[in-house]
């Protein structure tokens, strides 16, 4: 088996169905298996899969949702392929872009993880991949300046591959990522401290640590349906601080009261400059984080306080 294609179900039995519609459709001149892993849905989609694609899909349902990355990590445990493409549900393929990239990763055994350009449903180029990773220094810089600094160095391929050949980067999507099946293996797979969000750059992380390179490969198109955004789902929002709390303690190691002044700092200096330029939407998200750092915090808000202080005091 070439490809083991493995998707992750949560209630979205329709645009889940769509994405399989364009695998069979745009995929072509290799072995591939389709494995959908669902974290107990109510949208009767073992049902509806079994009487749409008979035993061309391989089902796993799960008793309970156990977040995005566990569910995969079930999935890649019955994989017979020598390549992972984990693909999102909402996800829709231009092309044959599982065969250009599992051929591109049996092509360049140096790289470990690969993904294609991802668009969005006007067409439009979306976010594909990230060029560093969140504890980098100058992700740090970055942040704290609304990605200025990044937009300046990497201009228009700052997440989208515009170059027309592949590229290095830090982490590709997770809506669209293919990786060597033995390095997922020695690599344990996707952290299951992860529920939901940063589990892919995390894994990826790892994956650069171990020497591989993580590459765009922008020939491979695909729609990217995203839900929607974190300002109007603060349950989504709160996980995706949670994680990438989680993501800096595990790639970096500090003491976890540097880990909350730097997200406290990003925070209000965000909040700060939006409020001056007047954009709501994003007042309101970013405010809705302060609340949220704030209240599901507060012990390590303090802990902040007393090591600065000893700090000063030590001076």
């Amino acid at each position: 088996m070439d490809v083991s294609i493995i998707i992750v179900n949560y209630n979205t039995i329709s645009l889940l169905a769509n994405a399989v519609d364009s695998v069979f459709e745009k995929t072509d001149g290799l072995e591939y298996e389709i494995i959908v892993v669902d974290n107990n849905s109510s949208d009767n989609s073992k049902k509806i899969l079994a009487e749409k694609y008979g035993d061309r899909v391989i089902f796993i349902g799960l008793s309970e949702n156990i977040g995005f990355g566990r569910a995969n990590n079930e999935g890649a445990k019955i994989a017979t392929g020598r390549n992972l493409f984990f693909l999102n549900p909402d996800t829709i393929l231009l092309n044959n872009a599982v065969k250009i990239l599992s051929d591109y990763l049996d092509s360049n055994p140096c790289v470990g993880c690969c993904g294609g350009n991802l668009f969005d449903a006007d067409g439009n180029p979306a976010i594909s991949y990230g060029r560093v990773f969140l504890l980098d220094v100058f992700e740090k810089i970055n942040a704290l300046f609304l990605q200025l600094p990044e937009k300046f160095l990497y201009a228009k391929n700052k997440m989208f591959n515009y170059t027309n050949k592949p590229l290095k980067v830090a982490f590709i999507c997770g809506a669209d990522l293919m990786i060597q099946k033995n390095l997922f293996n020695i690599l344990k797979g996707f952290d299951s401290d992860f529920f939901m969000y940063y589990e892919e750059a995390e894994l990826e992380y790892r994956a650069s640590k171990a020497g591989y390179k993580i590459i765009s490969v922008p020939y491979a198109k695909i729609i990217h349906l995203e839900g929607k955004s974190l300002s109007n789902n603060y349950e989504r929002l709160n996980k995706y601080f949670v994680s990438q709390k989680v993501f800096m303690e595990k790639t970096c190691n500090p003491k976890t009261y540097i880990i909350y002044y730097y997200l406290f700092l990003q925070t209000i200096i965000y909040l700060f400059v939006f409020i001056i330029l007047q954009k709501k939407s994003q007042i309101n998200f970013w405010l809705e984080a302060y609340r949220l750092f704030i209240y599901k915090n507060k012990d390590s808000i303090i802990v902040i306080i007393n090591e600065y202080f000893k700090m000063f005091l030590r001076r």
